[in-house]
């Protein structure tokens, strides 16, 4: 099963338009990244707005992350085997769609539908978008900064949707934050045709089981992790999910050994850069939700935020992350992309730290703003080497298979890291309302330090040494 030539109308356009490549995918990239953390703020006008109860408003949430987390390798390979350009196009049809849905949703099960409709879309668009600027772009400079522009999204989306979704909450409708992936993703379904390249439909027989069982398991474990931060670790739901998601992943991972065309090529497993990244990707991004999750309580319910201010409080993170992502490739270029990294998570974790120690009397300046700058700075310089470290030496035909570990292991990173940390949460009580969210939140971000530390260890002995000795031997390299 070979992959084509990136090809647009029989002639090839990387060279031509490499700045409209890259806006149409990170456009498209921050949309999906955008609903990850737009939610959380607008959460308390949803809930008014629908008369949603406790298990409901779980769902807005959880299905949107159910779905995108299962479907993330299927969707991944899809675009390896009918043509990432055609498969990306479909997936931001999906999402817009469902955006729009959403956004008109008159009842909270039309809601959760539709979130689990987004949920497609998102898990089509966030791997092809990578899989088509791996292929785009030659190894090299080139790539390099594409994939720290593509990491710098991931960081930004983020913490930016924390503003735009209290922004759109409190001066519009929390409707409106929805409202704004229709025209989004309608302008990039009109440009996407015209200047990201294609590759032709692979030959071969497509691995039904595999996608299944990867689907399934992925979906399982998913579940699993969400019915824990509800119900607890021990009750049956959660057992039985998890144990049916691990007895599919080991039979998922038996069927690619012998598939003719995996869906996930093993091969992709046999670099200890790459499974560090995954391992890292999955550790950072468990700390991170639980930063967004947590603080946004509280400065909502301790410090009295309303959702804008609480969404512009990310600022300070936002700002910070930016100016370090775009001056990320240089620093790489100067230490390496393993030192990068490596100090990046410790960065990161220093920031979490630091917030950690958050009390009632906390206030905004110097208990989280402060904080906010050191994490910022560490996100900045942590997600671009870890990027290009999940899909370093990845050949094009599998670009799509690694991106969609990549993405894969970002994704369950969110929801175990979430799952793990509202349990740490729950055993912890203060006096009142305000001391008890603020002994929450202090509970798990200690829990996500914990995390972080983890992370680093992971990054520090896995993908550390390799990339400082293929440096060594090609100091000229600007990617793993």
């Amino acid at each position: 099963m070979t992959a084509q030539p990136l090809t647009a109308g029989g002639r090839t356009v990387a060279a031509r338009h490499p700045i409209a490549i890259l806006v149409v995918i990170l456009l498209s990239y921050f949309m999906v990244l955008l609903d990850n953390s737009v939610i959380f703020t607008a959460l308390p006008s949803l809930e008014a707005d629908l008369g949603l109860g406790p298990g409901e408003l779980s769902w807005v949430q959880d299905a949107y992350t159910l779905v995108f987390g299962g479907l993330l390798l299927l969707g991944a390979r899809a675009g390896d085997l009918l043509g990432r350009r055609g498969v990306f196009v479909a997936g931001l049809a999906i999402f817009a769609a469902a955006s729009l849905a959403i956004g008109l949703a008159p009842s909270g099960g039309w809601l959760i539908g539709a979130r689990a409709v987004q949920g497609v879309g998102a898990a089509i668009v966030a791997p092809t978008s990578l899989a088509l600027l791996t292929a785009t772009f030659p190894a090299g400079r080139e790539r390099a900064r594409a994939v720290a522009l593509y990491g710098a999204t991931a960081g930004i989306g983020a913490s930016l949707g924390m503003v735009v979704g209290g922004a759109c909450a409190e001066l519009l409708s929390w409707r409106a934050g929805f409202f704004l992936n229709v025209p989004i993703g309608v302008a990039m379904i009109v440009l996407a045709p015209r200047y990201l390249p294609e590759t032709a439909r692979a030959t071969g027989r497509f691995d039904l089981v595999g996608a299944l069982t990867a689907t399934l398991g992925v979906g399982s474990l998913v579940f699993a992790i969400i019915t824990a931060a509800e119900q607890g670790w021990a009750a049956t739901p959660t057992l039985v999910a998890g144990a049916v998601g691990i007895l599919l992943l080991v039979g998922f991972v038996v069927n690619e050994s012998v598939a003719p065309q995996p869906i996930l090529p093993l091969r992709l497993l046999r670099s200890r850069v790459r499974v560090g990244a995954y391992l890292a990707r999955l550790l950072y991004m468990g700390a991170m939700i639980g930063f967004f999750f947590f603080t946004t309580q509280f400065l909502q319910d301790v410090l009295g935020f309303t959702p804008l201010q609480a969404g512009l409080g990310f600022l300070p993170m936002t700002v910070v992350n930016f100016a370090v992502a775009l001056a990320v490739t240089r620093v790489v270029r100067a230490i390496g992309a393993g030192p990068t990294l490596v100090a990046g998570i410790v960065l990161t974790l220093v920031g979490i730290a630091w917030l950690s120690r958050v009390v009632p009397e906390s206030d905004y300046l110097t208990a989280v703003a402060a904080p906010m700058l050191v994490i910022g700075a560490g996100q900045g310089l942590a997600f671009a080497p870890l990027t290009a470290a999940g899909i370093a030496g990845v050949a094009a035909a599998d670009a799509g298979a690694a991106s969609g570990l990549v993405n894969t292991f970002h994704q369950v990173g969110m929801s175990l890291g979430l799952g793990v940390l509202v349990v740490v949460a729950a055993g912890a009580h203060g006096t009142d309302a305000a001391a008890s969210v603020a002994a929450e939140v202090a509970a798990a971000l200690t829990a996500a330090a914990v995390l972080l530390t983890l992370c680093a260890i992971v990054a520090a002995v896995l993908v550390l040494p390799p990339l400082v000795r293929e440096r060594r031997a090609h100091p000229r390299k600007d990617t793993p």
